[in-house]
């Protein structure tokens, strides 16, 4: 990526110095100038938790119902162990590469065409989904708290998102932590009201059935997908606190493991096998009107979160795509190119397409967690820059294999799940 220099520069006859024309410096800098790639710990931690939790984390209770608790909690665990250890590899190779590039510009430099090209399909697969998500989401949570017209909610939501897109990773980490906090208060609210209210029988979590981790399984190595923000993470920190970087990773992702376990916690705690698709709806039912628009509130931040973290990454991973500079027009029409497409599909009312877009989730989700064992070991061969730290036991070939075989036996289950060719019961 090439800075942008302040210096004067000879210009051809005729052509206005950006200096002298406010438009034009509007666009070349503002979001420069008003925001820098500086990120705190606490601003990395927190754009780690919001790319993760997003509303489906009130889906997971009834997604785990049939395994009962402890399975889910031993899918959970082993998913979110594997995808840190895959998100530090994605650290250490920022760090080694001069030029702070995305996912998608790693692959092309460390892997070559084909691997760039997989990674910026994988990028925009997830994104484009979770967007579209998003935009159907966003505007039914904002007409059942709100009253307004579900469109007008899904407008005011991606108009909001962009805006913070556009202004920059600064921007977005603030933002990111601020809500956070709103979202661990309503969490745990919920979660506490549940407990001292009308509790949770343990007998309801002290279930295990072994049968059903395999789909669990499939479900949670999905849940867990944040390698690609990590090179953002790394530039936000890279010059001011490095070696913070592994313990941002390590405790963004512990966090929001606690978190997702926590929810089908309280949720198969209280409920058992009778809990709903959906949790706001149980613990409207059984804390009052207040706990349905909290929990709805929650789910309303999860969706922002979520949006921003992954919608400004996919942003610049067509920017580093397309080799663009980072600043101006190009910008804009980045932003555009990832928010509208989404939002017109949903719109659209184009369900079929969502529903290829959750199949190829799991190519996606392969692809991301994969590549990065094949970037570090380049990134090592080629040893660019010096780095202030690096992955030690967790790069050890047998934990890289592990990886691979986790996240590609997670694909090939997503394909037969696709063909009808899994048990009935996994289905």
């Amino acid at each position: 990526m090439q800075t942008t220099s302040h210096s004067e520069h000879t210009l051809p006859h005729g052509t206005e110095h950006p200096h002298h024309n406010p438009l034009a410096q509007a666009l070349a800098h503002a979001p420069e100038e008003a925001h820098e790639h500086r990120i705190t710990p606490i601003q990395g931690v927190a754009l780690i938790f919001g790319t993760n939790i997003g509303a489906g984390i009130l889906s997971l209770p009834y997604a785990g119902k049939n395994g009962g608790f402890l399975a889910l909690l031993i899918a959970l665990v082993i998913a979110g162990t594997l995808t840190t250890i895959s998100m530090l590899y994605v650290a250490e190779v920022s760090l080694r590469t001069s030029k702070p590039l995305q996912l998608s510009g790693l692959a092309e430099k460390y892997l070559g065409q084909l691997g760039r090209w997989l990674v910026f399909i994988a990028v925009i697969i997830n994104g484009v989904g979770a967007l579209i998500a998003y935009a159907a989401g966003s505007g039914r949570l904002a007409h059942n708290l709100l009253g307004v017209p579900p469109i007008a909610g899904s407008l005011v939501f991606f108009a909001l998102g962009a805006f913070v897109m556009w202004r920059g990773l600064h921007a977005t980490g603030v933002m990111e932590g601020a809500i956070t906090v709103g979202m661990a208060l309503i969490i745990v609210v919920l979660c506490g009201w549940t407990f001292v209210g009308p509790g949770i029988d343990m007998d309801n979590l002290l279930i295990l059935r072994p049968y059903f981790i395999v789909p669990i399984m499939n479900l949670a190595v999905f849940t867990f997908l944040a390698q690609y923000v990590v090179p953002e993470l790394a530039r936000g920190l890279k010059d001011d606190n490095p070696k913070a970087i592994p313990q941002v990773i390590i405790g963004g992702m512990c966090i929001t493991g606690f978190t997702l376990a926590l929810v089908p916690f309280a949720a198969l705690g209280l409920l058992g096998d009778n809990v709903t698709e959906v949790v706001t709806i149980a613990w409207g039912e059984n804390l009052g009107t207040v706990a349905y628009y909290l929990a709805n509130i929650f789910a309303l931040l999860a969706m922002l979160t979520s949006f921003l973290a992954i919608g400004f990454t996919t942003m610049r991973n067509i920017i580093d795509m397309a080799h663009w500079p980072e600043y101006g027009t190009q910008r804009i029409l980045a932003v555009l190119l990832t928010v509208l497409p989404p939002l017109a599909i949903s719109l659209a009312g184009w369900g079929g397409f969502v529903d290829a877009l959750g199949y190829a989730g799991g190519f996606a989700g392969a692809i991301m967690s994969i590549i990065p064992v094949l970037l570090l070991r380049a990134a090592r061969r080629t040893d660019e820059c010096p780095t202030a730290w690096q992955v030690t036991w967790p790069a050890h070939p047998l934990i890289q294999a592990t990886i691979i075989v986790v996240y590609t036996a997670a694909f090939l289950f997503s394909v037969a799940l696709l063909f009808g060719l899994v048990p009935a019961a996994w289905a």
